[in-house]
């Protein structure tokens, strides 16, 4: 279809049939156009409160599906590094309880009850009765001769005693030696076997 000329103001326009009641403008009854601006108005705030309601409906939704996926996340996490955290804090706490376990035991005074409780509870584990010697500190072994223990005599059920000065027995604790082998007692010894215990 061929392009239209362009019109200009001045142009005269040819109608194909007569115009029927026509009134000029100027003449025509003025209208009110407030109530029309004020239904658009209306109109078009209801549609963008419409649009506002939607649009933050769906930011509502996006943020709730980030928090629930952020809580998920945080959980796994917590799920994966709690263990770890408490296995490494129980590790620390026993550590810091031997440590203070050792401090505690080299701090307590040596006397011969303490030392005389030590022979006996290591003599309950020995095998054998016979032949036995019991090594322990020097100074521990002078403090039950100066006390005169009964210890130095024998006991009934283990029958005589041999002791025996001995460097490596810390102040104490003590070694018995039977014909089937050793029972250790010492000090440092017990610590490290409820060390390994608790480690299991």
């Amino acid at each position: 279809m061929p392009a239209q000329p362009k019109m200009k103001w001045a142009d005269t326009i040819y109608l194909a049939a007569p115009l029927r009641d026509v009134r000029r403008l100027t003449a025509a009854p003025a209208q009110d156009w407030q109530p029309f601006l004020r239904e658009r108005e209306q109109a078009a705030f209801e549609n963008g409160r419409r649009a506002g309601e939607i649009a933050l409906n769906e930011q509502l939704l996006r943020q709730r599906n980030e928090t629930v996926e952020l809580q998920r996340g945080i959980l796994t996490s917590l799920q994966t590094v709690l263990p770890k955290v408490a296995h490494e804090a129980e590790s620390a706490l026993i550590d810091l309880a031997f440590e203070a376990a050792q401090k505690i035991v080299a701090g307590m005074p040596i006397d011969v009850a303490m030392v005389e409780n030590t022979v006996r509870e290591a003599l309950q584990q020995a095998q054998d009765t016979a032949e036995i010697v019991v090594q322990l500190h020097p100074e521990d072994l002078a403090l039950l001769r100066s006390h005169q223990s009964d210890l130095l005599n024998g006991l009934p059920d283990s029958g005589p005693l041999r002791f025996s000065p001995s460097a490596e027995v810390a102040r104490g604790g003590c070694i018995i030696q039977t014909r089937f082998g050793l029972v250790d007692a010492r000090r440092e010894t017990k610590i490290e076997q409820l060390r390994q215990s608790l480690n299991l």
